[in-house]
């Protein structure tokens, strides 16, 4: 099964840590990415977490981004996305970590809905799953994308914060990140977006 069939058999979990490229396995929750802004910004937006899987099916992950877009356009960010599969045989997916490691190269937002879209460039894929390891469109170079959406703080939280799992080149038909972050597609009812169950996402 491809990497496109494996993210449309389960809503697939993220893990995104510091985004630093130590090559050492992260040992649990890390911070998100520290940016430093050169300029006046214009959006921000940041989180870190662990995800809930849909499905039914127990693949375990994290995730943690940093993005800003300032108000000269330029944007800023990193983002690291990893999720471990094991034990799903019978859905045709072999065992191992999907880890993938990005830099931010477009962000959008829709205020209205703290909805977010984040777009950017594979800059490591340390991942051992097959489908990822060695599908051409997950390499270093390739675009890379996801979606999220803050629905508070604490427990003034209408709902938990949501995420999907990162797409590439042909997910949805989408070609690259500059269009994801331009078309800002958002399925009805959050379809294909993780609950964030410990951690937070802040769109500003």
């Amino acid at each position: 099964m491809n990497r496109r069939c494996l993210a449309s058999v389960v809503v697939l979990a993220a893990f995104a840590a510091s985004c630093t490229e130590n090559a050492g396995e992260p040992t649990g929750l890390e911070t998100v990415p520290s940016l430093a802004a050169s300029g006046p910004v214009a959006h921000g937006a940041g989180g870190g977490g662990y995800i809930l899987p849909l499905g039914g099916v127990d693949l375990p992950g994290t995730f943690a981004f940093g993005a800003l877009q300032f108000a000269d356009g330029a944007v800023q960010g990193r983002l690291r996305f990893t999720l471990e599969v094991s034990g799903v045989a019978d859905l045709g997916l072999a065992d191992g970590r999907v880890d993938i490691h990005g830099e931010v190269t477009c962000v959008t937002d829709d205020p209205a809905n703290d909805r977010l879209w984040v777009g950017g460039v594979v800059t490591r894929n340390a991942s051992t799953q097959p489908d990822f390891r060695d599908d051409p469109t997950t390499q270093v170079g390739g675009d890379v994308w996801f979606r999220a959406v803050d629905y508070g703080q604490g427990a003034g939280a209408d709902q938990p914060d949501r995420v999907t799992f990162v797409g590439f080149e042909g997910s949805a038909g989408i070609i690259t990140s500059e269009e994801y972050c331009e078309t800002q597609p958002w399925p009805d009812d959050d379809a294909r977006t993780n609950e964030v169950v410990s951690g937070n996402i802040q769109v500003h």
